[in-house]
């Protein structure tokens, strides 16, 4: 269907836009709080203890950030060392789509499923936006994958393998993890009925191998909360972090008590889908279609050739996670991998039985997609932020002229649909890494503070802010936690600088206090973006500042 040089040839330029996007400035707030947050680990030797600046964290577990801390430690605290955890998580995530895939359907399907999961948008984004999702994404399909194996072959390293990974995926982010992995493996139990694979010694040994996995995490928890039942966690005393992890942590974040509610909007996910899978969003939702409709027409009786495994995953994930109060556009990440298998297999289904119509209509749909990323690639280039740089355009040309290459080329329907849909990901995903991303950025105004604090020599442990908003940026770029500080507290200190925003200095201003030396900085909310700061003619209405006051 595809040829092997054409495929690795895909793949080697995906992961170079990894690559790319490993030396752009962290974002805020997540990655460069995470960081920080592995960072301090590093720095004050104590891997137990998880802090969200001053405050102790009772909230995602331990593994996410013991993986950052250990990067650290054998590269150094860089913004490239805090993401290498999150490829390799992902590779990972691939190598197991291509396992599922092949288990499932054939090696021909793992290995385009590999590929769609790739270049799926939401995951670039979550390589250069590193959050938990990374490894909780790629342990839970490598568990979903080991698992279904063992079911069907009866391997025991298979299932002690599905465990080791539901241990670190439980270790990521807590329960979620095994909801997502448990959803599709009963959904595949129910539809072949091969329950008497967990009648078996087998069953006690990956139990075993999962309690293993997660105890250095139940035994963090346990020295930071159990321990110290006079600490006070949003409000609460007697927290035990044992019991939140296993009972409390996903009932917080369905009702949305105690980390907030975000949305009531049971359709978020559903118009979110829409963007997260590009470029393959209407080849997966077509998949998806066909998929429920095979089954309606068989009325669900096992056959042959049919699996329910990605289908029913699928479909319980986002019946769950749509009730939930809080929600943010990565929690689909866990799903992507299901919609890679099942998205492929439905192209390897097309090729099979040479269903010319329904192909023709298909590219027409990624040829559509291809043209709305043309489009979006030179509003970014020539618009939004101007490319000022020869090479840039040199880069974009030879780009253009690659892709057109291909589209204009005389191939298989089937080898073409697969190439347009990757060359749409890989140039959109290169114009932001290489050119949207670095600008950007440059209204991130605690790493561009950090910037003229390094280069103006200015001690950092002499850099105080007042009131509650977090400067993670400044503190990473820093490799120092901004010290917290009240007005009343200033008034006793001399040869200091100050971190504040507009209202802050007005606020220093009115209470008497002067400085000899200002440093001002742009400061936008970068992860959510607006039209009027994407118009280059409006976007000084909507940008502020952040300064860096020197106080005498």
């Amino acid at each position: 269907m595809i040829s092997n040089l054409r495929y690795w040839f895909l793949i080697l330029l995906i992961f170079l836009v990894y690559v790319a996007g490993m030396f752009v400035t962290l974002f805020e707030n997540d990655s460069a709080q995470f960081s920080v947050m592995a960072m301090r680990m590093v720095q004050e030797n104590d891997f137990f203890s998880l802090f969200k600046g001053p405050e102790e964290y009772l909230d995602k577990p331990h593994m996410h950030y013991w993986l950052a801390a250990l990067s650290y430690k054998i590269f150094g605290i860089h913004e490239w060392s805090y993401r290498i955890p999150g490829i390799l998580a992902t590779l990972l995530a691939a190598y197991s789509c291509y396992g599922l895939g092949s288990l499932l359907y054939n090696q021909k399907v793992g290995k385009l499923s590999a590929l769609i999961f790739m270049t799926a948008q939401t995951i670039v984004l979550g390589v250069i936006d590193v959050r938990t999702d990374a490894v909780l994404t790629g342990f839970s399909i490598l568990a979903i994958w080991q698992l279904a194996k063992y079911i069907e072959k009866g391997s025991a390293s298979a299932i002690a393998i599905g465990a080791f990974a539901a241990g670190i995926a439980f270790s990521t982010k807590g329960q979620i993890a095994l909801l997502v992995i448990g959803l599709p493996i009963l959904c595949h139990l129910f539809y072949t009925n091969k329950w008497k694979a967990f009648i078996s010694w087998k069953v006690l040994l990956a139990l075993l191998v999962f309690v293993v996995t997660i105890t250095p995490m139940l035994y963090a928890y346990y020295l930071q909360f159990d321990l110290h039942p006079e600490k006070v966690i949003r409000g609460k005393d007697n927290r035990s972090g044992i019991f939140f992890i296993f009972w409390e942590q996903s009932f917080e974040r369905l009702s949305g008590e105690g980390i907030g509610k975000n949305s009531s909007d049971y359709f978020f996910f559903f118009h979110t889908f829409l963007w997260v899978f590009l470029p393959w969003t209407i080849l997966g939702i077509t998949a998806f279609y066909n998929k429920v409709k095979g089954f309606v027409k068989i009325k669900f009786r096992y056959e042959p050739g049919f699996e329910f495994l990605t289908i029913g995953g699928i479909t319980l994930i986002f019946v769950i996670i749509s009730f939930a109060q809080f929600k943010l556009p990565h929690y689909l990440n866990i799903t992507i991998p299901l919609f890679a298998v099942i998205t492929a297999s439905y192209i390897y289904n097309l090729y099979r039985t040479d269903k010319a119509k329904t192909i023709k209509l298909l590219m027409i749909g990624q040829y559509f997609v291809l043209s709305i990323v043309f489009i979006a690639s030179a509003l970014i280039c020539f618009y939004v932020f101007k490319l000022r740089s020869i090479v840039a355009y040199v880069v974009l040309i030879l780009a253009g002229i690659f892709i057109i290459y291909y589209a204009l080329k005389r191939e298989g329907p089937y080898v073409k649909l697969v190439t347009m849909s990757v060359c749409a990901s890989l140039l959109l995903n290169a114009v932001l890494n290489l050119h949207f991303y670095p600008n950007l950025l440059d209204y991130q105004g605690g790493s561009s503070m950090a910037k003229i604090i390094s280069e103006k020599d200015i001690p950092v442990d002499r850099i105080y802010k007042v009131g509650k908003d977090y400067s993670w940026s400044l503190d990473f770029y820093n490799q120092h936690p901004v010290q917290l500080t009240t007005p009343a507290l200033l008034r006793n200190q001399k040869d200091i600088w100050v971190y504040v925003n507009d209202d802050e200095m007005r606020m220093l201003e009115n209470k008497g206090f002067d400085w000899d030396s200002q440093i001002s900085v742009d400061q936008f909310r970068i992860t959510r973006l607006q039209g009027k700061f994407l118009n280059p003619n409006t976007r000084k209405k909507v940008v502020n500042k952040m300064h860096l006051l020197h106080i005498y």
